[in-house]
């Protein structure tokens, strides 16, 4: 059963930065597509940002309100997905979760992915 840790979430200003970490513990981590998901009070989780399994070209996906702003990556030798937040604004405000799956569900399905972290608080306030 592969286990998610998020890391790295806090309060911040507005036009602030936040690293967030999502460490697995399969040594099979590379082959598994990884997302970041956000759920503000109120609203629906939605799609941040997924990368693909290594054998997938490591290939991206950004939601429209972060493009420019936020950068997934992957550190398979640490198991760890990252995501560099920069430019925050209040309505980045959420829990951030990452979770991960096989078989490569759409981004904006955060329904079909399979394995998901606790979350962690990100705020963005003055």
């Amino acid at each position: 059963q592969l286990q998610l840790v998020e890391s790295g979430g806090g309060l911040v200003q507005p036009g602030g930065s936040l690293r967030l970490s999502c460490a697995a513990s399969d040594v099979t981590f590379a082959y598994y597509d990884i997302g970041w998901f956000r759920q503000a009070p109120g609203k629906e989780r939605e799609g941040v940002s997924c990368i693909s399994a290594s054998d997938n070209s490591n290939s991206t996906y950004y939601a429209d309100s972060v493009k420019g702003r936020f950068t997934i990556s992957r550190d398979n030798a640490k198991n760890t997905v990252y995501l560099q937040m920069n430019s925050l604004k209040p309505e980045d405000t959420a829990v951030y979760y990452c979770a991960a799956d096989v078989h490569g569900p759409p981004c904006v399905e955060a329904l079909l992915w399979d394995y998901w972290g606790q979350g962690t608080q990100v705020t963005v306030s003055s």
